[in-house]
């Protein structure tokens, strides 16, 4: 496609190379215009599988594309994105933002500075199921819910990343279920946790317009685990997201949307303004449990 958006891809790990390299070189909105990666023979791998060429300098790939995709340790990305956006180029941005608040806050801000398109992978709220759900809760008239994410990271595998082991399920899976519960029940105004990161963790938040919710959240499930799932109850009934309606879509579509964001379109709602706020109520929620 002539008008596809060129998009580098920083990072060439397990994530990188099971969705993001393949959802870019698909096409037809963006084609991979090459990846660069801490490790050149990754990099140099995963580039090779899609036709794309592999750089040593990031400053070469940000040379090669119009747009940077995002597939690294949270602290990598918070210094890389904002080298990305100050250079002019589009940024799409995993969750969380930043290993820390401050970090989060300085990508950010060197976004806003630079005025480029940002755009946050909060995956499911991608896909149709999930589209389809809010717009039920919306005739709720809601004014509770309950969300909750058990995986098995913590017992190893591909995901068992260094961050993921050191932070745990508030900033691995924390920011999926509190950004549904947020888009649901109203902007969360407050924040109360109790529990471990890296065993089971229990949040319970306040919304605007006095909606409550809870959210439980760990990495150290074991064998066969539930689906996460999300239930709101308003007034006008009950509505449940359940992760395995979530289908395949979800990439595809957010891939198509920020590319026709960086042609001038509509600016993507989970921008990483919105991804700041997200972490901004984790960040309270680990300061209570640290403090």
């Amino acid at each position: 496609m002539s008008d596809s958006v060129a998009v580098g891809l920083v990072g060439a790990g397990p994530w990188a190379g099971m969705v993001h390299a393949p959802a870019l070189a698909a096409g037809p909105a963006t084609r991979l215009a090459g990846v660069w990666a801490r490790r050149p023979e990754a990099s140099a791998e995963l580039a090779g599988r899609h036709g794309a060429p592999s750089f040593e300098r990031i400053e070469d790939l940000f040379d090669a594309c119009e747009a940077v995709a995002f597939s690294v340790p949270p602290d990598v990305q918070a210094a890389l994105a904002a080298r990305a956006a100050r250079a002019g180029k589009a940024v799409l941005l995993e969750k969380p933002l930043a290993m820390d608040l401050d970090g989060a806050r300085r990508v950010a801000a060197a976004i806003a500075e630079a005025g480029v398109v940002s755009q946050m992978v909060f995956t499911l709220r991608y896909s149709r199921a999930a589209r389809d759900f809010l717009g039920r809760v919306r005739g709720l008239e809601p004014f509770g819910g309950y969300g909750s994410f058990v995986s098995s990271v913590l017992s190893g595998g591909p995901f068992a990343t260094p961050w993921r082991l050191e932070k745990g399920a508030l900033l691995d899976l924390g920011p999926h279920i509190v950004d549904l519960l947020d888009a649901s029940l109203g902007r969360v105004t407050g924040v109360r946790a109790h529990g471990d990161p890296l065993g089971w963790l229990g949040l319970t938040l306040e919304h605007e317009g006095g909606a409550v919710s809870q959210a439980s959240v760990s990495m150290a499930g074991t064998g066969e685990l539930p689906p996460a799932r999300v239930e709101v109850y308003g007034r006008g009934g009950h509505a449940v997201l359940d992760w395995s309606q979530l289908g395949d879509d979800a990439f595809a579509t957010m891939v198509a949307e920020f590319a026709a964001a960086v042609r001038g379109g509509p600016a993507p709602e989970l921008d990483a303004a919105h991804g700041l706020r997200i972490q901004e109520i984790l960040a309270a929620a680990d300061a209570q449990l640290t403090g």
